[in-house]
């Protein structure tokens, strides 16, 4: 179980995720906060790109392994 939660917050598609899940609840929080509706959406599009990548990279690390 330790190891788990170990690999999670080592995990850079986790922190990805976290910075989204925080911008987001900040501007739902905060509506005068200055980021356009464009410009979050444009920021979760990154940030699932991202995700995405690094998940295919892993997957590309443990294969040859």
């Amino acid at each position: 179980m330790t190891s788990k939660f170990k690999s999670l917050f080592s995990s850079r598609k986790f922190y990805a995720a976290l910075i989204g899940l925080i911008v987001v609840i900040v501007k739902a929080f905060f509506p005068n906060f200055p980021l356009a509706e464009d410009q979050l959406v444009s920021l979760a599009a990154v940030l699932a790109a991202y995700i995405l990548g690094t998940a295919i990279e892993d997957a590309g690390v443990s294969a040859r392994q």
